[in-house]
């Protein structure tokens, strides 16, 4: 566990995990895009298997940054290395919380309800939903992540 928290491989003051956990973040809107382009290509079998593998590893990815979150030191703990502003820090912190539930559970909820949702269309609704949701945590990571260990 101790491999978590060496420094990190995108050259910032964060922790390995910290790098880790933020390329997988950037690279999630590309890998849901691809799993998208499957269902346009009326590749269904395809797209639900990318949509529920994606959705697991995503989770995973989720469990492992709070594990690592948690055993260093919580937002304060990153925040000592930062310029910016706590309060400024917080709120960009909240707004990307929001974001990301609201998105894993209407992402989840497709998934889990889609045999139901796919004689409505909501399926394809929820799905063009979620994937703006992903679009905005990733970004919103991101932007945590700049400010956390870059700025």
């Amino acid at each position: 566990m101790n491999y978590m928290f060496e420094v990190g491989f995108l050259g910032t003051r964060a922790p390995f995990f910290m790098d880790f956990v933020t390329l997988i973040v950037a690279l999630l809107p590309l890998l849901v895009a691809a799993a998208i382009s499957l269902a346009n290509a009326k590749h269904y079998k395809l797209h639900a298997l990318a949509q529920i593998f994606i959705f697991a590893f995503a989770t995973i990815v989720l469990v492992y940054f709070e594990v690592g979150v948690r055993v260093g030191g919580g937002f304060n703990g990153f925040m000592d290395g930062s310029s910016v502003s706590h309060n400024y820090a917080f709120f960009v912190l909240i707004l990307h919380i929001l974001i990301s539930i609201i998105t894993l559970l209407i992402w989840g909820i497709s998934l889990i309800r889609v045999k139901r949702f796919l004689k409505t269309g909501v399926h394809k609704l929820l799905g063009r939903i979620s994937f703006i949701g992903i679009v905005l945590t990733s970004l919103s990571g991101i932007w945590v992540y700049l400010i956390l260990f870059v700025y």
